[in-house]
Formats: C-alpha cells, structure tokens, sequence
C-alpha cells in the first residue's frame, strides 16, 4: 500500500480557474462543468487538484497525467477515481479521502498493491 497526501491554497487555484489552457491540461470537461457550476468554484477545483497530486504520489506512476484522474462523485457523494482505459488496471485499486475549508482544500490517496 502506498499513501499519497497533497494541500492546496484555495486562493491560487481561484487564479488558476480562469485560466482556460490550465484547465484543459489538468482537469476533464466533466470536472471543469461540475466545479463552475457549484457557488464556490474555486474549492470544488482545489480540492479536485489535490485528490489528483494525491493519487499520483501514491500511484507513482510517471506516465499518469493530471487529466487521467479523473474525481467524481458517487450518488452517496463519496468521491472515487476514475481512469482511461489504458490505465484500467488501477481502477478500484485507489481510495481517497478530500475535505476543504474556506482556505485551504487536502486529499489523502491509498494505492492498494497487486
């Protein structure tokens, strides 16, 4: 098991968030329209950023990309990882955990070996 962890300044990401070719790099069309459509966009874009840093150091993967992470959530509203295809493999073998405030949003990964 590998533990991935990442905090994000919610403020430099409310910078970010305007920054079209930013968003395309790093998050999904699905991730962009959930997050711009919630009041407080910023956090929901924060927080998604830090589940994704989490998840790759947990993963440790090089050839993962930020936009291969994909955050969503469930019905319950418990967030999960999603992967393309290429990395299916890793599917259901990541846990995450996110929380944000008003300053700063936090993820925490588990990478669950073989």
């Amino acid at each position: 098991m590998n533990v991935g962890v990442d905090i994000v300044e919610i403020k430099r990401l409310a910078k970010l968030a305007h920054n079209t070719a930013f968003l395309k790099r790093v998050f999904t069309p699905g991730e962009v329209a959930y997050c711009q459509a919630r009041k407080h966009a910023a956090q929901h874009f924060a927080v998604r950023f830090a589940a994704k840093e989490a998840v790759w150091k947990a993963i440790g993967d090089r050839r993962l990309l930020h936009r291969d992470i994909q955050v969503w959530n469930r019905q319950d509203g418990k967030p999960e990882i999603r992967f393309p295809i290429k990395f299916k493999k890793l599917t259901r073998r990541v846990s995450i955990s996110l929380s944000h405030g008003r300053d700063y949003a936090v993820a925490m990964a588990i990478f669950h070996k073989g």
